[in-house]
């Protein structure tokens, strides 16, 4: 039993740094990863390495090369629209549900993502980035549905690795419009007006979506690097 608990959790620390790796563009689109190769680089046997790849694989961020090894998978912008229609159902929903049950805790944390991401500053944007996140993350908990929370944790590491392996997506970050847009939100949430909250973050995912349309143009359909 207690062997099986070693192998479950270096298998799990493994699948959190090889998610890092891919969510940070460390292991980029297209590369093919191999078992060994990676059980030589964390220091352990082939089983918890298969164990994390197998996990990774029904998060879609690997597919399986038989007799090869995986591959980590690319991003095209189908893959972005689906995630930013995803959010755009979710988000809404979730603001106006952390409108409702917001105590005074929860608009502390929000009122602080915001200060932390307006701290980072035009030259850091993918600190930017991970403080925006933390900012719709945290509605998400504060909304109260562990189902909600799953599928936009997803969403948003999706988010995260697009801003990684593509440059030009972190543009908008930068835009004053990011900041104002999140403190509408904010102020919505903790004034406890729940469907105001919702249209506010709807506003806002139109924003991103309509900035990511300008950058991305009509060349950017796959990204591999």
């Amino acid at each position: 039993m207690v062997g099986e608990k070693k192998k479950s959790s270096l298998s799990s620390a493994i699948s959190h740094d090889l998610r890092a790796m891919i969510l940070t563009g460390e292991l980029g689109p297209g590369e093919v990863v191999i078992e060994a190769e990676l059980a030589a680089k964390f220091n352990s046997s082939k089983t918890p390495v298969r164990e994390a790849l197998r996990q990774l694989t029904t998060e879609g961020l690997v597919t399986v090369l038989p007799k090869k090894g995986y591959l980590v998978r690319v991003m095209t912008q189908q893959d972005l629209t689906e995630v930013l229609d995803l959010r755009m159902l979710l988000e809404p929903h979730a603001a106006a549900e952390c409108a409702r049950f917001a105590d005074a805790h929860t608009i502390q944390r929000l009122r602080q993502c915001i200060d932390r991401q307006e701290a980072a500053g035009h030259a850091q944007p993918l600190a930017r980035t991970e403080r925006a996140r933390s900012f719709h993350l945290e509605i998400a908990h504060s909304a109260r549905s562990a189902r909600l929370i799953s599928m936009l944790q997803r969403c948003h590491e999706d988010m995260v690795r697009a801003h990684h392996i593509i440059p030009q997506l972190r543009n908008h970050l930068g835009n004053p419009r990011e900041l104002e847009e999140h403190e509408a939100i904010y102020r919505a949430i903790a004034d406890g007006r729940g469907a105001l909250a919702a249209q506010r973050m709807r506003e806002h995912l139109r924003t991103i979506r309509c900035t990511m349309g300008v950058d991305l143009g009509a060349e950017a359909l796959l990204w591999r690097e």
